[in-house]
């Protein structure tokens, strides 16, 4: 930590540690379902929901505190200074091989630590409960393709946060802010189109009656059409998903082979609809414009927890990024509730608009229990849990929302 913590510090530690308490205790102890719950779901359908959801939610907040504490630790223990003195004696005192140098040693360790967490949600877990259909190499090539791109981009932005910082020591938090939200932006529209080629195949549709159901959708809603797209999601998971892509009016709708396998017409068609309705409804620009200001309050209270560059030549020392590290982890942790109030607001707009463009609420109620029942969603998440990390509104609320559509 700084010598002199700012009171920001504070706030935002004390927050996580009580978030953090707050998640685990829900986890182990959720409240009751409801009752009405019993009309649409079974009670085994409830408990598997919850067991297999109890161990996703374990490793999600244990991966977090032990990164978390890791960073506090390097910064409180010293050791994040040695480490820098060690890694200038490595480079002969070049400031910008330092700054690498350090950030990567930094990025493996958090890697490793990451490591089982991920290996534990993403494989073991998903195969012990039927939803993967990776092998374990396919799954390794997967995870070093992701580890490579991260390390390509986090040192691009290791780079262009130390040379905002040297050039601009009053105003750097404003031009961070700023790339990092051209940067979201820019991701938003390429990385379906760029990276996701990297991991999944993408042929044309040529089933006449899909691609005339995602045109006909698409007329109601006004949004252009230029490929419908299968996506074989199979080859890694049962789950099934659908969403847009492309750039400017030219928009791409990508659906997973296992959604057209396993579920009915009417129903693939509410999660097209949903989909478009995102768009239609301006959401992604939205969402973008949230997370511009969002940005600029972020980056303005690091300015405030780091102030301007006092070190060699006015510029940050390359330990500076164990505590942007962890000022970003606690924040983004810290900031879920916010983010994610304004994420299950744009998804039931997304909802009450598919309805408007499908005109089968049956069909959006019958999706919704299936999508539950299939992915093994929790059917009665709770309450903090629910307002703390839920992007999505709860099923048995998106059915609730569907029938009062049909009444």
């Amino acid at each position: 930590m700084p010598q002199r913590p700012h009171g920001i510090w504070y706030l935002i530690i004390i927050c996580s540690c009580v978030f953090a308490l707050l998640y685990f205790w829900a986890t182990l102890f959720p409240n009751q379902p409801p009752a009405e719950l019993w009309r649409y779901f079974t009670v085994d359908q409830a408990n598997r929901s919850r067991a297999y959801n109890l161990g996703l939610r374990l490793a999600y907040i244990g991966s977090f505190v032990l990164q978390a504490g890791f960073l506090f630790w390097l910064v409180q223990s010293g050791r994040a200074a040695e480490l820098e003195r060690w890694v200038q004696i490595f480079t002969r005192q070049n400031y910008w091989a330092s700054v690498l140098t350090f950030f990567s040693l930094v990025w493996l360790m958090l890697l490793a630590l990451n490591l089982p967490f991920s290996f534990f949600s993403n494989y073991a877990w998903q195969h012990a409960w039927g939803f993967s259909t990776q092998g374990l190499t396919a799954w390794w090539s997967d995870f070093l393709k992701s580890a490579a791109l991260d390390a390509v981009l986090a040192g691009g932005g290791v780079l262009a946060f130390y040379w905002l910082t040297g050039h601009w020591p009053r105003t750097w938090w404003l031009f961070g802010a700023v790339c990092f939200s051209l940067w979201l932006a820019i991701q938003s529209f390429l990385w379906p189109v760029v990276v996701a080629p990297l991991f999944n195949k993408f042929v044309p549709a040529t089933d006449p009656a899909v691609v005339d159901m995602v045109h006909a959708l698409a007329a109601k809603a006004g949004l252009p059409v230029d490929q419908v797209l299968i996506m074989d999601a199979s080859s890694r998971t049962t789950k099934a998903n659908a969403y847009f892509a492309g750039l400017g009016r030219t928009k791409q709708i990508v659906l997973y082979d296992n959604l057209l396998k396993n579920y009915p017409p009417q129903e693939v068609k509410a999660v097209v609809a949903h989909e478009m309705a995102h768009w239609s409804r301006g959401h992604i620009a939205k969402g973008l414009l949230l997370g511009t200001a969002g940005n600029l309050i972020v980056w303005y209270l690091l300015y405030l927890v780091l102030g301007s560059p006092l070190g060699v030549n006015g510029r940050f020392p390359p330990q500076v990024w164990v505590l942007v590290l962890l000022f970003f982890t606690l924040v983004s942790f810290a900031g879920n509730p916010v983010q994610n109030y304004f994420s299950r607001g744009m998804e039931a707009e997304a909802d009450r608009y598919a309805l408007v463009y499908t005109g089968d609420p049956e069909a959006q109620v019958r999706l919704q229990v299936d999508l539950a029942v299939k992915n093994l969603a929790d059917l009665a998440p709770p309450r903090f849990i629910e307002w703390f990390s839920y992007t999505h509104p709860a099923a048995l609320e998106r059915i609730h929302l569907a029938e009062q559509a049909g009444q």
